[in-house]
């Protein structure tokens, strides 16, 4: 089994795009036109976390859990700032509306396939909500920032590598 280093994905964003009542699918994303973020210094997490439902039962002396609904979190980013940067941009514009933008994360691990004339990366794709893009500040040897966390509100569409 190959291991794959976080150096070397990228992240884009697309247009606005509203989440299914059921799970989505790669074909939910076709119609999209990314635009990559450049500056990508942080990744941060994503993925589902079931919500906690816990009862205390009096005749068992006990705690019953059980799963609840998923979550696919908050993905905290920081970016190094690229004033010009097309992506900044519409991540920033993003944060400013109450929409869901759809959102993909190309791997780096497209070298891994077999040889091919065009081997493509393992993706993720997402919708989600940009909550925050602020500049955190810094100390004086430090380059100025662009925080940004995406509400996820869609589940996370895996799509493997292909040769």
């Amino acid at each position: 089994m190959a291991l794959n280093a976080v150096a070397g994905q990228k992240i884009f964003i697309g247009g606005q795009l509203d989440a299914e009542t059921g799970d989505m699918v790669a074909a939910d994303f076709t119609s999209q036109t990314w635009v990559e973020i450049d500056g990508w210094e942080t990744c941060g997490a994503l993925g589902d976390t079931a919500a906690l439902i816990s009862t205390d039962l009096i005749n068992r002396g006990r705690t019953v859990k059980q799963k609840g609904t998923n979550n696919a979190g908050s993905m905290q980013n920081q970016f190094a700032i690229i004033p010009a940067d097309a992506g900044q941009i519409a991540l920033i514009a993003a944060s400013k509306t109450r929409k869901d933008y759809a959102f993909k994360i190309e791997n780096n691990d497209a070298a891994l396939t077999p040889p091919s004339p065009v081997p493509q990366p393992s993706k993720r794709y997402f919708v989600g909500l940009v909550m925050t893009a602020e500049e955190p500040g810094g100390s004086a040897n430090t380059i100025q920032m662009l925080n940004a966390t995406i509400e996820i509100n869609s589940n996370i569409v895996r799509v493997a590598a292909t040769p």
